[in-house]
């Protein structure tokens, strides 16, 4: 089972074993050549700009290459989104999802037992190792909205818990992009599909039928029983620090512990992890180990504080200095993420928004 380092070194040395060229060709299989460099892009060790240019620079190019970096593209296109239209991505964002009959999640997905043995190996493993395939997450995510008829918000926050790659945006969207909330048609899978995909053989499943008939089945038994379930965040008890209050506080976050951000600069460092955030977007206390190993693995003097920005504010005499994000609430100095490219705003497709990327990366 892969395990997710958590020093910036072993990260290098992962991403130069990658193959951009091969990795197009084989992503889509579970066995396929998978990056795992998500979890570190979306704790904002690492960037999609930072991957792009180590492989332009290595000579490889963008056409040769273009499936990779239209990945990385995609996590900046739903970034993109979620910039422009803040809290508007937690509700159906282009049209009614058209199979929300019910709420909840299939309690068969939530304990691996859908009958589907990729899907439940995938999950049981989901659970330990804190990463799914992204063919897996599609699948998932149509069982529990297109053939179990779920509305997309309760699965989808599930799968964020979990998640150490999480990013609401790209997981929100995503969803709403399977069950046809912010898009002109369902994702389905059947049975060969899977079998293709994740290499197994099985039959006689709900899902071994044609395509053509996958819209018109009735919720199966294996989705029918639905759990409904509170997800809490398991915070540490960190709120002593020491702080030279007249030098600069540099601000990092579950979405930015990059250690090469103002790294030449004095002042006091802190991880902010805010509680009202977790509130609205609550993730597992795996994923909580896992940004704060990051940041402290790779950031000198980082130090930890549990609890909200305004009480951050009395205790400095000068400024505060912050990389952008839409949950942020703060202020002083922001600082820009570090885009692929300059091209802002959202876009009506994704293929719309890659056209101009591209552009600026041949």
């Amino acid at each position: 089972m892969k395990q997710f380092e958590t020093n910036l070194k072993e990260v290098i040395v992962q991403l130069e074993r990658i193959d951009p060229v091969r990795y197009g060709k084989t992503r889509n299989f579970i066995n396929g050549d998978v990056t795992y460099l998500s979890p570190y892009i979306s704790r904002g060790l690492i960037s999609t700009k930072y991957v792009a240019l180590y492989f332009l620079n290595k000579g490889y190019s963008t056409n040769d290459m273009e499936s990779f970096l239209q990945e990385l593209a995609w996590r900046d296109y739903w970034q993109q989104i979620w910039i422009v239209r803040g809290n508007e991505i937690n509700k159906d964002l282009r049209q009614p999802q058209a199979r929300a009959d019910r709420s909840g999640i299939p309690k068969s997905i939530v304990n691996h037992e859908t009958g589907i043995e990729a899907i439940d190996n995938a999950i049981k493993e989901f659970y330990s190792m804190g990463y799914l395939h992204n063919h897996v997450r599609m699948y998932v995510a149509s069982l529990a909205t297109n053939v179990g008829r779920c509305a997309w918000i309760d699965p989808a926050k599930w799968m964020y818990y979990y998640l150490l790659d999480g990013d609401w945006a790209s997981n929100a969207l995503s969803w709403q992009w399977i069950c046809g909330a912010k898009s002109n048609k369902l994702y389905f899978a059947n049975q060969e599909n899977i079998n293709k995909y994740c290499n197994t053989y099985q039959e006689g499943t709900f899902l071994d039928v044609e395509y053509d008939r996958l819209p018109e089945i009735q919720i199966p038994k294996e989705l029918d029983e639905l759990e409904r379930f509170e997800l809490k965040t398991e915070l540490p008890s960190l709120r002593y620090i020491e702080v030279n209050s007249a030098e600069p506080f540099f601000i990092y976050n579950y979405y930015n512990v990059d250690p090469l951000w103002r790294a030449e600069e004095n002042g006091n460092r802190i991880l902010l992890l805010e509680p009202s955030v977790f509130e609205k977007h609550p993730v597992s206390k795996k994923c909580i180990d896992f940004c704060i190993a990051l940041a402290k693995e790779n950031i000198p003097h980082i130090q930890i504080y549990v609890g909200e920005f305004r009480e951050l504010q009395p205790l400095s005499n000068s400024i505060f200095y912050f990389k952008e994000h839409p949950l942020n609430n703060y202020v002083g100095q922001e600082d820009s993420r570090d885009w692929m490219s300059d091209v802002k705003g959202e876009f009506g497709s994704f293929f719309s928004y890659w056209k101009k990327v591209k552009k600026q990366l041949v």
